[in-house]
Protein backbone atom coordinates (compact mmCIF):
# COMPACT_ATOMS: atom_id res chain seq x y z
CA UNK A 1 0.00 0.00 0.00
CA UNK A 2 1.32 3.44 -0.96
CA UNK A 3 0.13 6.41 1.05
CA UNK A 4 1.14 9.78 2.42
CA UNK A 5 1.64 9.96 6.18
CA UNK A 6 1.03 13.25 7.95
CA UNK A 7 3.74 14.83 10.13
CA UNK A 8 1.14 16.50 12.35
CA UNK A 9 -2.31 15.60 13.56
CA UNK A 10 -5.09 16.58 11.15
CA UNK A 11 -8.70 16.00 12.19
CA UNK A 12 -11.45 14.81 9.85
CA UNK A 13 -13.19 18.18 10.08
CA UNK A 14 -9.98 20.11 9.34
CA UNK A 15 -9.17 17.84 6.41
CA UNK A 16 -12.65 18.20 4.93
CA UNK A 17 -12.45 22.00 5.17
CA UNK A 18 -8.96 22.01 3.59
CA UNK A 19 -10.24 19.85 0.74
CA UNK A 20 -13.26 22.10 0.24
CA UNK A 21 -11.07 25.21 0.05
CA UNK A 22 -9.33 23.79 -3.02
CA UNK A 23 -12.52 24.32 -5.02
CA UNK A 24 -13.52 27.98 -5.53
CA UNK A 25 -17.27 28.40 -5.21
CA UNK A 26 -17.78 25.26 -3.13
CA UNK A 27 -20.83 25.72 -0.90
CA UNK A 28 -19.64 23.45 1.91
CA UNK A 29 -22.78 21.31 1.86
CA UNK A 30 -21.02 18.07 0.95
CA UNK A 31 -18.42 18.84 3.58
CA UNK A 32 -21.18 19.23 6.16
CA UNK A 33 -22.75 15.94 5.08
CA UNK A 34 -19.43 14.12 5.58
CA UNK A 35 -19.01 15.72 9.01
CA UNK A 36 -22.54 14.58 9.93
CA UNK A 37 -21.64 11.00 9.01
CA UNK A 38 -18.43 11.29 11.04
CA UNK A 39 -20.41 12.40 14.10
CA UNK A 40 -22.87 9.51 13.78
CA UNK A 41 -19.92 7.10 13.38
CA UNK A 42 -18.47 8.26 16.72
CA UNK A 43 -21.76 7.60 18.47
CA UNK A 44 -22.12 4.16 16.85
CA UNK A 45 -18.51 3.31 17.71
CA UNK A 46 -19.10 4.18 21.36
CA UNK A 47 -22.17 1.92 21.48
CA UNK A 48 -20.41 -0.93 19.68
CA UNK A 49 -17.51 -0.77 22.12
CA UNK A 50 -19.75 -1.14 25.16
CA UNK A 51 -22.31 -3.48 23.60
CA UNK A 52 -21.41 -6.34 25.93
CA UNK A 53 -22.25 -4.34 29.05
CA UNK A 54 -25.45 -2.72 27.79
CA UNK A 55 -28.76 -4.19 26.66
CA UNK A 56 -28.06 -3.66 22.96
CA UNK A 57 -26.85 -7.11 21.90
CA UNK A 58 -29.14 -9.65 20.27
CA UNK A 59 -32.09 -9.49 17.91
CA UNK A 60 -34.77 -6.83 17.80
CA UNK A 61 -37.40 -9.38 16.75
CA UNK A 62 -38.14 -7.79 13.35
CA UNK A 63 -36.83 -8.49 9.84
CA UNK A 64 -35.55 -6.09 7.20
CA UNK A 65 -36.55 -5.76 3.54
CA UNK A 66 -34.35 -8.76 2.65
CA UNK A 67 -36.02 -11.02 5.21
CA UNK A 68 -32.97 -10.96 7.49
CA UNK A 69 -33.36 -10.81 11.27
CA UNK A 70 -32.58 -7.31 12.57
CA UNK A 71 -30.31 -6.80 15.56
CA UNK A 72 -30.68 -4.01 18.09
CA UNK A 73 -27.41 -2.43 17.00
CA UNK A 74 -28.61 -2.44 13.36
CA UNK A 75 -31.53 -0.23 14.33
CA UNK A 76 -29.41 1.98 16.59
CA UNK A 77 -26.89 2.62 13.80
CA UNK A 78 -29.69 3.27 11.30
CA UNK A 79 -31.35 5.80 13.60
CA UNK A 80 -28.10 7.63 14.37
CA UNK A 81 -27.07 8.01 10.73
CA UNK A 82 -30.51 9.12 9.54
CA UNK A 83 -30.87 11.56 12.43
CA UNK A 84 -27.44 13.09 11.73
CA UNK A 85 -28.25 13.53 8.03
CA UNK A 86 -31.66 15.02 8.80
CA UNK A 87 -30.30 17.75 11.09
CA UNK A 88 -28.33 19.69 8.46
CA UNK A 89 -31.25 19.88 5.97
CA UNK A 90 -29.06 19.19 2.92
CA UNK A 91 -30.15 15.59 2.31
CA UNK A 92 -33.62 15.03 0.88
CA UNK A 93 -33.79 11.27 1.24
CA UNK A 94 -32.03 8.23 2.60
CA UNK A 95 -32.20 4.63 1.40
CA UNK A 96 -31.13 2.15 4.04
CA UNK A 97 -30.90 -1.63 4.28
CA UNK A 98 -33.12 -1.45 7.35
CA UNK A 99 -36.02 0.34 5.61
CA UNK A 100 -38.29 -1.00 2.86
CA UNK A 101 -38.54 2.20 0.83
CA UNK A 102 -37.19 5.73 0.67
CA UNK A 103 -36.86 7.62 3.96
CA UNK A 104 -37.85 11.21 3.21
CA UNK A 105 -36.06 13.74 5.39
CA UNK A 106 -37.14 17.17 6.62
CA UNK A 107 -35.69 19.13 3.70
CA UNK A 108 -37.50 18.45 0.41
CA UNK A 109 -35.10 20.90 -1.23
CA UNK A 110 -32.01 19.01 -0.06
CA UNK A 111 -29.67 18.32 -2.97
CA UNK A 112 -28.19 15.01 -1.76
CA UNK A 113 -29.41 11.40 -1.72
CA UNK A 114 -27.63 9.03 0.66
CA UNK A 115 -27.58 5.23 0.60
CA UNK A 116 -26.66 3.46 3.85
CA UNK A 117 -25.77 0.04 5.11
CA UNK A 118 -25.88 1.14 8.75
CA UNK A 119 -24.17 -1.94 10.20
CA UNK A 120 -22.61 -4.32 7.70
CA UNK A 121 -21.74 -7.79 8.99
CA UNK A 122 -24.13 -7.58 11.92
CA UNK A 123 -24.16 -11.39 12.25
CA UNK A 124 -20.70 -10.86 13.80
CA UNK A 125 -21.92 -8.48 16.53
CA UNK A 126 -22.51 -11.04 19.25
CA UNK A 127 -19.10 -12.68 18.75
CA UNK A 128 -17.09 -9.43 18.82
CA UNK A 129 -15.84 -9.60 15.23
CA UNK A 130 -15.30 -6.47 13.11
CA UNK A 131 -18.39 -4.81 11.64
CA UNK A 132 -18.89 -1.54 9.79
CA UNK A 133 -21.08 1.14 8.23
CA UNK A 134 -21.14 1.98 4.50
CA UNK A 135 -22.39 5.15 2.81
CA UNK A 136 -22.86 6.37 -0.75
CA UNK A 137 -23.78 9.92 -1.78
CA UNK A 138 -25.49 11.13 -4.98
CA UNK A 139 -26.77 14.50 -6.13
CA UNK A 140 -30.46 14.82 -6.84
CA UNK A 141 -31.40 15.87 -10.36
CA UNK A 142 -32.41 19.58 -10.25
CA UNK A 143 -36.01 20.30 -11.23
CA UNK A 144 -38.86 22.65 -10.37
CA UNK A 145 -41.01 19.92 -8.82
CA UNK A 146 -39.86 19.58 -5.17
CA UNK A 147 -41.47 16.16 -4.68
CA UNK A 148 -39.08 13.44 -3.52
CA UNK A 149 -39.28 10.39 -5.79
CA UNK A 150 -37.68 6.98 -5.55
CA UNK A 151 -36.59 7.11 -9.19
CA UNK A 152 -34.31 10.07 -8.33
CA UNK A 153 -32.20 7.60 -6.37
CA UNK A 154 -31.79 5.09 -9.22
CA UNK A 155 -28.44 6.37 -10.48
CA UNK A 156 -25.44 4.40 -11.70
CA UNK A 157 -22.44 4.24 -9.37
CA UNK A 158 -20.34 6.43 -11.66
CA UNK A 159 -22.52 9.33 -10.49
CA UNK A 160 -21.53 9.01 -6.84
CA UNK A 161 -20.11 12.25 -5.47
CA UNK A 162 -18.76 10.60 -2.30
CA UNK A 163 -18.60 7.18 -0.69
CA UNK A 164 -16.97 5.57 2.27
CA UNK A 165 -17.09 3.19 5.16
CA UNK A 166 -16.47 3.04 8.88
CA UNK A 167 -14.85 -0.07 10.33
CA UNK A 168 -15.39 -0.85 14.01
CA UNK A 169 -12.47 -3.14 14.81
CA UNK A 170 -9.36 -3.03 17.01
CA UNK A 171 -9.64 0.68 16.28
CA UNK A 172 -12.42 2.62 14.56
CA UNK A 173 -11.42 3.89 11.14
CA UNK A 174 -13.26 5.95 8.54
CA UNK A 175 -12.27 5.78 4.86
CA UNK A 176 -13.83 7.96 2.19
CA UNK A 177 -13.40 9.35 -1.30
CA UNK A 178 -14.91 12.20 -3.27
CA UNK A 179 -13.21 11.04 -6.47
CA UNK A 180 -9.82 12.51 -5.60
CA UNK A 181 -8.21 9.49 -3.95
CA UNK A 182 -8.89 7.61 -0.73
CA UNK A 183 -8.21 9.02 2.73
CA UNK A 184 -8.30 7.04 6.00
CA UNK A 185 -8.92 8.42 9.48
CA UNK A 186 -8.55 6.70 12.86
CA UNK A 187 -10.74 7.61 15.82
CA UNK A 188 -8.71 8.77 18.83
CA UNK A 189 -11.04 8.00 21.76
CA UNK A 190 -9.02 10.18 24.13
CA UNK A 191 -10.04 13.34 22.27
CA UNK A 192 -13.10 12.04 20.41
CA UNK A 193 -11.76 12.98 16.98
CA UNK A 194 -11.03 11.15 13.74
CA UNK A 195 -7.35 11.78 12.93
CA UNK A 196 -5.92 11.50 9.40
CA UNK A 197 -3.88 8.28 9.17
CA UNK A 198 -3.24 7.93 5.44
CA UNK A 199 -4.20 9.64 2.21
CA UNK A 200 -3.61 8.93 -1.43
CA UNK A 201 -3.97 5.19 -0.76
CA UNK A 202 -2.79 2.97 -3.61
CA UNK A 203 -3.47 -0.74 -3.22
CA UNK A 204 -1.11 -3.40 -4.63
CA UNK A 205 -1.77 -4.34 -8.28
CA UNK A 206 -1.69 -7.98 -7.20
CA UNK A 207 -2.24 -9.69 -3.86
CA UNK A 208 -1.83 -13.22 -2.52
CA UNK A 209 -5.14 -13.34 -0.60
CA UNK A 210 -8.54 -14.49 -1.83
CA UNK A 211 -11.74 -13.97 0.13
CA UNK A 212 -14.88 -15.99 -0.56
CA UNK A 213 -17.32 -18.19 1.33
CA UNK A 214 -16.06 -21.59 0.15
CA UNK A 215 -19.00 -23.34 1.81
CA UNK A 216 -21.00 -22.46 -1.34
CA UNK A 217 -18.45 -24.07 -3.70
CA UNK A 218 -20.85 -26.63 -5.17
CA UNK A 219 -23.30 -23.94 -6.32
CA UNK A 220 -20.74 -21.87 -8.28
CA UNK A 221 -20.18 -21.68 -12.02
CA UNK A 222 -17.36 -23.82 -13.42
CA UNK A 223 -15.14 -20.82 -14.18
CA UNK A 224 -15.14 -19.68 -10.56
CA UNK A 225 -14.45 -23.21 -9.30
CA UNK A 226 -11.44 -23.38 -11.63
CA UNK A 227 -10.19 -19.98 -10.43
CA UNK A 228 -10.35 -21.01 -6.76
CA UNK A 229 -8.42 -24.20 -7.56
CA UNK A 230 -5.89 -21.98 -9.37
CA UNK A 231 -5.55 -19.87 -6.19
CA UNK A 232 -4.84 -23.03 -4.19
CA UNK A 233 -2.24 -24.52 -6.55
CA UNK A 234 1.43 -24.25 -5.74
CA UNK A 235 3.44 -22.03 -8.09
CA UNK A 236 6.45 -20.06 -6.85
CA UNK A 237 6.51 -17.79 -9.92
CA UNK A 238 3.03 -16.41 -9.19
CA UNK A 239 3.35 -16.60 -5.38
CA UNK A 240 0.73 -19.33 -5.09
CA UNK A 241 -0.97 -20.86 -3.21
CA UNK A 242 -2.80 -17.77 -2.03
CA UNK A 243 -4.04 -17.41 1.54
CA UNK A 244 -7.79 -17.74 2.14
CA UNK A 245 -9.29 -15.05 4.40
CA UNK A 246 -13.02 -14.57 4.90
CA UNK A 247 -14.43 -12.51 7.78
CA UNK A 248 -18.09 -12.43 6.77
CA UNK A 249 -18.26 -8.64 7.08
CA UNK A 250 -17.81 -7.06 3.67
CA UNK A 251 -16.37 -3.84 5.12
CA UNK A 252 -13.67 -5.76 7.00
CA UNK A 253 -12.85 -7.99 4.03
CA UNK A 254 -12.65 -5.00 1.67
CA UNK A 255 -10.51 -3.00 4.10
CA UNK A 256 -8.00 -5.84 4.29
CA UNK A 257 -8.05 -6.12 0.49
CA UNK A 258 -7.47 -2.37 0.18
CA UNK A 259 -4.44 -2.50 2.47
CA UNK A 260 -2.87 -5.83 1.49
CA UNK A 261 -4.21 -6.48 -2.00
CA UNK A 262 -5.95 -9.59 -3.30
CA UNK A 263 -9.57 -10.24 -4.24
CA UNK A 264 -12.98 -10.43 -2.55
CA UNK A 265 -15.70 -12.43 -4.30
CA UNK A 266 -19.40 -12.84 -3.64
CA UNK A 267 -20.73 -14.55 -6.79
CA UNK A 268 -24.17 -15.53 -7.95
CA UNK A 269 -25.08 -19.08 -7.01
CA UNK A 270 -27.96 -21.52 -7.10
CA UNK A 271 -29.25 -20.02 -3.85
CA UNK A 272 -28.67 -16.41 -4.96
CA UNK A 273 -28.98 -16.38 -8.79
CA UNK A 274 -28.68 -12.58 -8.87
CA UNK A 275 -26.02 -12.43 -6.18
CA UNK A 276 -26.67 -11.51 -2.55
CA UNK A 277 -24.87 -8.23 -1.92
CA UNK A 278 -26.71 -4.95 -2.52
CA UNK A 279 -25.60 -2.88 -5.48
CA UNK A 280 -26.45 0.58 -4.17
CA UNK A 281 -25.28 0.56 -0.56
CA UNK A 282 -22.62 -2.14 -0.52
CA UNK A 283 -21.11 -2.77 -3.95
CA UNK A 284 -21.17 0.73 -5.50
CA UNK A 285 -19.59 2.63 -2.59
CA UNK A 286 -16.91 0.01 -1.94
CA UNK A 287 -16.18 -0.21 -5.68
CA UNK A 288 -15.69 3.58 -5.74
CA UNK A 289 -13.18 3.28 -2.89
CA UNK A 290 -11.31 0.36 -4.50
CA UNK A 291 -11.18 1.99 -7.95
CA UNK A 292 -9.88 5.23 -6.45
CA UNK A 293 -7.07 3.18 -4.91
CA UNK A 294 -6.20 1.60 -8.28
CA UNK A 295 -8.27 -1.59 -8.07
CA UNK A 296 -11.19 -3.03 -10.06
CA UNK A 297 -14.75 -4.16 -9.40
CA UNK A 298 -17.02 -6.11 -11.74
CA UNK A 299 -20.13 -8.30 -11.60
CA UNK A 300 -18.29 -10.86 -13.74
CA UNK A 301 -19.09 -9.08 -17.01
CA UNK A 302 -19.67 -5.38 -16.38
CA UNK A 303 -17.93 -2.76 -14.26
CA UNK A 304 -19.99 -2.51 -11.06
CA UNK A 305 -20.26 1.29 -11.15
CA UNK A 306 -21.67 1.24 -14.70
CA UNK A 307 -24.64 -0.96 -13.79
CA UNK A 308 -27.92 0.93 -14.13
CA UNK A 309 -30.07 0.06 -11.10
CA UNK A 310 -33.70 -0.89 -11.54
CA UNK A 311 -34.53 -1.03 -7.82
CA UNK A 312 -33.13 0.58 -4.68
CA UNK A 313 -32.47 -2.79 -3.00
CA UNK A 314 -31.09 -4.50 -6.12
CA UNK A 315 -28.58 -7.31 -5.62
CA UNK A 316 -25.52 -8.20 -7.68
CA UNK A 317 -22.56 -10.58 -7.81
CA UNK A 318 -19.20 -8.87 -7.23
CA UNK A 319 -15.52 -9.56 -7.94
CA UNK A 320 -13.47 -6.75 -6.40
CA UNK A 321 -9.86 -6.09 -5.47
CA UNK A 322 -6.41 -5.71 -6.97
CA UNK A 323 -6.45 -5.13 -10.72
CA UNK A 324 -4.44 -8.20 -11.75
CA UNK A 325 -6.42 -10.53 -9.48
CA UNK A 326 -9.73 -9.33 -10.90
CA UNK A 327 -8.45 -9.56 -14.48
CA UNK A 328 -7.37 -13.15 -13.86
CA UNK A 329 -10.73 -14.27 -12.46
CA UNK A 330 -12.44 -12.56 -15.39
CA UNK A 331 -10.33 -14.67 -17.78
CA UNK A 332 -11.47 -17.86 -16.03
CA UNK A 333 -15.12 -16.78 -16.10
CA UNK A 334 -14.98 -15.86 -19.80
CA UNK A 335 -13.17 -19.03 -20.83
CA UNK A 336 -15.57 -21.40 -19.10
CA UNK A 337 -18.67 -19.39 -19.96
CA UNK A 338 -17.85 -20.05 -23.62
CA UNK A 339 -17.38 -23.78 -22.94
CA UNK A 340 -20.64 -24.03 -20.99
CA UNK A 341 -22.60 -22.31 -23.76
Amino acid sequence: MVSTKESRLVTLEEYIIQSQNRFPGATGELSQLLRDIGLAAKIISREVNKAGITNILGYDGSTNVHGESVKKLDLFADQQLISALDRSLITCMVISEENDGVVKLGSKGGKYIVYLDPLDGSSNIDVNVSIGSIFSVYMREPRFDPAVREEDALQAGVRQVAAGYVLYGSSTILAYTTGLGVSIFTLDPSIGEFILSDRGIKMPEHGAIYSINEGSYNSWDEGLKKYIKYCQEEDSETNRPYSARYIGSMVADIHRTLIKGGIFIYPHSKRYPKGKLRLMYECNPLSFIIEQAGGMATDGQTRIMELQPKAIHEQTPIYIGSKKNVQTVMEFLEEHATVEQ
